[in-house]
């Protein structure tokens, strides 16, 4: 299925594209040239799941072998050299795919739980970071649900969201949450965001209204909604006109 791409400012491009090549073969790619004069592909799997390669070096966030009834080839994506897992849930963490990425070496990097449950991986929490390679590096950020009622979905302190500095490309995968003050400060992490996936899936993360609500707060160059399932985004790319932020909507995020 191709993706949806609306641009809020026609004249403005807010990343450059890289050159296609093969990870541009599978449908629902994103592709952005790094400061360094690198190529960062975003593979826009499935909900939550999404792949990042940069120099052959890939990254696998939230794998999940099937969701609503559609089965994912993980085999399609090659193995991983690092796996992360926001938390717990069965729509972020699966066995099965983690064992069809994984090859010798592969780094896992989950939440405390979600370690738990594999019997394996590091546990990362909120506020820790680290390095990859000499040109990759993460930092843990908190994700949680702020609404009286919906902190049993999300609790404060227990899963984690992800912030990349690949090769000076800052990408942010907010993981399941709701608006929160600390997104107000991941730009003095490494400095300002260029790429935010951020979910809208009422009551579980984010309102319309929220996201737009964190769009702002970020700024990033370009925002990608995901974990959407159900939730109308069509008037999501007006809400956030004057802004300076692209909006890119993919169908493979429902």
């Amino acid at each position: 299925m191709k993706s949806i791409i609306t641009s809020i400012a026609a004249t403005l491009v807010a990343l450059t594209a890289c050159q296609t090549n093969k990870t541009q073969e599978m449908k629902d790619t994103e592709c952005f040239k790094t400061p360094g004069g690198g190529n960062v592909e975003i593979a826009c799997i499935r909900h939550g799941s999404i792949a990042v390669n940069f120099d052959g070096y890939s990254i696998q966030i939230d794998p999940v072998a099937e969701m609503d009834g559609k089965v994912i080839d993980y085999n399609a994506y090659g193995k991983a050299d690092a796996i992360f897992v926001t938390h717990e849930h069965h729509d972020h963490l699966s066995q099965d795919a983690i064992d069809t990425l994984t090859k010798e070496g592969t780094l896992i990097y989950a939440n405390a739980k979600s370690c738990d449950a594999l019997g394996k991986g590091k546990v990362l929490a909120n506020g820790d970071s680290g390095l990859l390679t000499d040109k990759i590096k993460y930092a843990v950020v908190p994700a949680y649900n702020t609404t009286e009622g919906r902190d049993r979905f999300h609790p404060k302190g227990n899963g984690n969201g992800y912030l990349f500095n690949i090769d000076g490309l800052v990408l942010y995968v907010a993981g399941d949450t709701e608006t929160i003050p600390e997104m107000a400060a991941l730009k003095n992490i490494y400095g300002p965001v260029d790429v935010a996936f951020l979910p809208v899936n009422q009551p579980y993360t984010m309102t319309v209204d929220q996201c737009v609500e964190a769009a702002k707060m970020i700024a990033p160059k370009v925002l990608v909604p995901y974990h959407f399932s159900a939730t109308d985004l069509s008037a999501l790319p007006s809400l956030l006109e004057g802004t300076g932020i692209e909006v890119r909507i993919h169908e493979s995020l429902r």
